[in-house]
């Protein structure tokens, strides 16, 4: 089963999705298989990372930024502006591609576990992600 969800943003940052997620898999009704993740675009990427505490997420994003400046001089793809190379880079230092076991019909994550879209530029945007359940 594949299904390609919309994710709206409205930030740099992480979103996320897990929500959206198990219900894909909660409506292929498989007992035992893979879900599998891409996102369909070159300048935001996906993670698994702790989804209780906010300071975590806040704390990666703020890093992020730290690794990957934007305005750096050396930069020469920057047409679309100063966040355009920046959010190239992170997406190739992350992952396009998730995939998460599927036991007794759910995802199996950890407690602390979430999905999310990294969302590397600062404009909003509408990211596609698909979502692929098998066996």
């Amino acid at each position: 089963m594949n299904e390609i969800l919309t994710i709206h943003t409205t930030r740099q940052g992480l979103f996320e999705i897990t929500r959206e997620v198990e219900s894909v898999v909660a409506s292929a009704d498989i007992d035992d298989g893979l879900c599998t993740l891409f996102v369909r675009h070159t300048s935001a990427s996906l993670t698994i990372q702790e989804n209780a505490d906010p300071s975590a997420r806040r704390d990666l994003e703020q890093w992020m930024g730290r690794l990957v400046p934007e305005n750096d001089p050396l930069y020469t793809h920057t047409a679309e502006g100063p966040d355009d190379m920046p959010s190239h880079i992170k997406s190739a230092l992350t992952a396009t591609t998730l995939s998460i076991p599927i036991m007794n019909h759910r995802l199996t994550l950890g407690t602390w576990q979430g999905i999310y879209l990294w969302e590397h530029r600062t404009h909003p945007h509408d990211r596609q992600v698909v979502v692929h359940v098998g066996k």
